[in-house]
C-alpha cells in the first residue's frame, strides 16, 4: 500500500487536469442518468483515466467505478481486494462552479477500506491514507499528518451537506442544539469527511442516501486519522454489498463519537 498511494495520487492529479479541461470550458454537457442524477463530460473522462491507470498499476485488481457499466453482483460478489473509485464526486458542486468537488479513489480489501485519496482538482489539495499508515494533507508542496478533534470543540462543529440538507438531519441537530452549542457549516463532496479527519469538524451526520463509492476513500482518511464512520448502530460502514447503498451514517471525532446516539 505504501508504494501504491503515489501512483495513485499521480492518477488522481492526472484525472483532475481531464475534469479541469471541462470545468473551464462552457461545454459541459450534461447528462441524466437513470437515478435522475447529473452526468458530465468531465465525470466520464475523469472514469477513463483512472480506470486505464488503475488497471495499468495493478492489472488482477478489478476496478467499479460509478460509472462503471455491466459489472453485477454475480460478478463482484467474491471480490475480496478492489478499486472503488467515484471520479467526480459532488457533480452539482461541479454544474455551481464552487469548487466543492473531488476525486475518490479507494482500496477495498475484505469489505473495508485500507487505502484512500480524496483530490480536490480545483484547490490542488490531496487528502490521502493507508492502514497503517495515518492520515495526511498535502497542498502547495507541504504535507501535514491529520489527527480528529481529541476533545469536544465549544462550540460543537458540524458540517452538512449543501446540496442535501433533509427533515431528518435538521431533526438530528434540532436535538442535539438543545444541550450543546453548535456551529453549523456547508460542504460539498467528500470534503465534510475530511474536515472531521482534519480537526475542522466535529461531526458529520448523513441522514441521507449514499453510495459505497461517495465514501469509502474519505472514509479511509477519516479512520487513520483517529475518527470513526460509523452506521447508525455504530458498527463501520462495510463495502460490496449486493446493494451499493450505504446506510445512513455518522462521521465523527473520538471525542463526540459517544455523544451522538442520545440525539437520533
Amino acid at each position: 500500500m505504501k508504494e501504491f498511494l503515489p501512483e495513485v495520487r499521480r492518477i488522481a492529479d492526472e484525472a483532475a487536469d481531464a475534469i479541469l479541461e471541462v470545468y473551464q470550458s462552457a461545454d459541459f454537457r450534461v447528462a441524466v442518468k437513470e437515478d435522475f442524477s447529473p452526468l458530465t463530460q468531465a465525470d466520464l473522462a475523469s472514469h477513463r483515466h483512472i480506470v486505464a491507470g488503475l488497471e495499468g498499476l495493478v492489472p488482477e485488481l478489478p476496478v467499479l467505478s460509478e460509472e462503471s457499466q455491466g459489472i453485477t453482483y454475480d460478478m463482484r460478489r467474491h471480490w475480496d481486494t478492489f478499486w472503488l473509485v467515484d471520479p467526480l464526486d459532488g457533480t452539482k458542486e461541479f454544474l455551481r462552479r464552487n469548487g466543492e468537488f473531488t476525486i475518490n479513489i479507494a482500496l477495498i480489501s475484505d469489505h473495508r477500506p485500507i487505502l484512500g485519496v480524496v483530490h480536490l482538482p480545483v484547490s490542488g489539495q490531496t487528502y490521502w491514507a493507508a492502514e497503517g499508515q495515518g492520515a495526511f494533507r498535502s497542498a502547495n508542496g507541504k504535507t501535514v499528518r491529520l489527527q480528529a478533534a481529541q476533545t469536544v470543540g465549544q462550540p460543537v462543529k458540524v458540517v452538512a451537506s449543501r446540496s442535501h440538507a433533509l427533515t431528518p438531519t435538521v431533526v438530528f441537530l434540532d436535538r442535539m442544539a438543545q444541550e450543546h452549542d453548535l456551529a453549523v457549516v456547508s460542504r460539498g463532496s467528500a470534503l465534510k469527511l475530511c474536515m472531521v479527519a482534519e480537526g475542522e469538524a466535529d461531526l458529520y451526520p448523513r441522514l441521507a442516501p449514499t453510495m459505497e463509492w461517495d465514501t469509502a476513500a474519505a472514509q479511509c482518511v477519516v479512520e487513520q486519522a483517529g475518527g470513526r464512520v460509523t452506521t447508525l448502530g455504530n458498527e463501520p460502514l462495510r463495502y460490496n454489498k449486493e446493494d451499493l447503498l450505504n446506510p445512513f451514517f455518522m462521521v465523527a471525532s473520538p471525542a463526540v463519537a459517544p455523544l451522538w446516539p442520545a440525539y437520533l
